[in-house]
């Protein structure tokens, strides 16, 4: 009997474990957990050039959308930075490649500051809105961010930190995860751009 317990409780205790691991990774940006809706919530943001930002917006030519701020210390300069290896990378062909830039910290990312951050990158869109418009767009598109206090009343942001992939009707195809191979991330965005 005291061995069926034993079993019993072990299994619970992996699964729990299991699926903690899981839920920690979702938020992180590692697994996705998305379904076919992500992104099609109802949310209205801003692009950095005045026009909305909504699910209709990624219809219309495959898109890469990456969360992140512009006072990020390393996750998102080095994504952007993987970004435009990889655009550089597929010339040509990722020519109708669009990126969108959407800030999880809309109270210091303005359209003008998203504009300034993002330059440097061609075919790049910011994103901002209000703090409620970013926030149906967090739950939309399955995004984990929060503020973290630092010492003299600033914060940073934890947010996740993969890539998501839509492809030309706006349906969710996928993500590539924070630092991954070049040649794994090329090659999905090259399926995405052939799909």
């Amino acid at each position: 009997m005291r061995r069926w317990v034993l079993v019993i409780w072990l299994a619970a205790v992996l699964a729990l474990g299991s699926a903690t691991a899981t839920l920690w990774l979702s938020h992180r940006g590692q697994v996705s957990l998305a379904p076919s809706d992500l992104g099609q919530g109802n949310y209205q943001l801003v692009q950095m050039g005045g026009a909305p930002f909504t699910r209709d917006t990624l219809r219309g030519s495959p898109s890469l959308v990456f969360f992140g701020f512009t006072h990020c210390p390393d996750v998102c300069p080095t994504t952007l930075g993987d970004l435009a290896i990889w655009k550089e990378e597929l010339g040509e062909e990722g020519r109708k490649l669009r990126v969108f830039f959407v800030s999880v910290d809309p109270e210091r990312d303005s359209a003008s500051i998203l504009e300034e951050y993002l330059g440097w990158l061609p075919g790049a869109f910011g994103i901002t809105g209000s703090r409620e418009e970013t926030d149906r767009a967090l739950r939309s598109f399955r995004v984990f961010a929060r503020k973290i206090p630092l010492e003299g009343g600033n914060y940073t942001m934890d947010h996740s930190s993969s890539v998501l992939m839509f492809d030309a009707q706006g349906r969710f195809s996928g993500t590539i995860a924070y630092q991954a191979p070049p040649d794994e991330a090329l090659g999905k965005i090259r399926d995405l751009l052939n799909g």
